[in-house]
C-alpha cells in the first residue's frame, strides 16, 4: 500500500550558516557599532543580546533575512519576548522541529474531513499517510501544502 510521511525538520547546517552570516553582518554594520550586539546558537535556541530593545529587534530582522536567504522557513522560529537583563536586553528564539501531537491531530482531522481516500496515523513526531492509489497520496500532499498549520511541512519516504 503506497504511503508517505509528513514531518517538520530543520536543516541545522543551514541554520548554523545563517547565524554565522548574521553575526558577521551585525559586527560590520554601522548602526550596531558600540552596542555589544551578539547572536549565539545554543541548546535552547538562538540567543540575541544587545544594549537596547530596538537593537535586539534589529538583530532579529538581520537573522530572519539570513534564514530566508538560506531557505530556512521562518515558521520554524519561535521568538520569545525581549527581556531586560541588567544593562542589556536578551531575546531567545526557539527552534521548532517535529510535528507536535496537537498539530498531528489537526493533520489527521484535516485529511479525514477532506474526503480524500487516505488514512493518517500519528507515529511519534511524524504522521504516516497511506492510501490505495498514488494519485490519492499526491492529492493529499497538495491539500496539506495549502493548509496553514504554523510549521513547515516536508513529505518524505514516498513509497509505492
Amino acid at each position: 500500500m503506497p504511503s508517505f510521511d509528513v514531518v517538520s525538520k530543520l536543516d541545522h547546517h543551514e541554520v548554523d550558516n545563517a547565524v554565522d552570516q548574521a553575526k558577521r553582518e551585525v559586527a560590520t554594520r554601522f548602526d550596531f557599532k558600540d552596542t555589544d550586539t551578539e547572536i549565539d546558537k545554543n541548546q535552547d535556541g538562538i540567543a540575541l543580546r544587545s544594549s537596547s530593545e530596538g537593537r535586539v529587534e534589529g538583530a532579529l530582522k538581520v537573522l530572519e533575512e539570513k534564514m530566508v536567504r538560506r531557505k530556512v522557513s521562518l515558521r520554524s522560529l519561535d521568538p520569545q519576548k525581549p527581556q531586560p537583563s541588567g544593562q542589556t536586553w536578551r531575546q531567545l528564539i526557539k527552534l521548532k522541529e517535529g510535528v507536535d501531537i496537537e498539530n498531528a491531530k489537526k493533520i489527521v482531522k484535516l485529511l479525514k474531513d477532506s474526503k480524500i481516500k487516505v488514512q493518517a496515523a500519528i507515529q511519534g513526531d511524524l504522521v504516516r499517510v497511506s492510501g490505495k492509489k498514488r494519485d490519492d497520496l499526491q492529492e493529499a500532499i497538495a491539500f496539506l501544502r495549502g493548509q496553514d498549520l504554523g510549521l513547515p511541512l516536508q513529505f518524505i519516504n514516498f513509497r509505492e
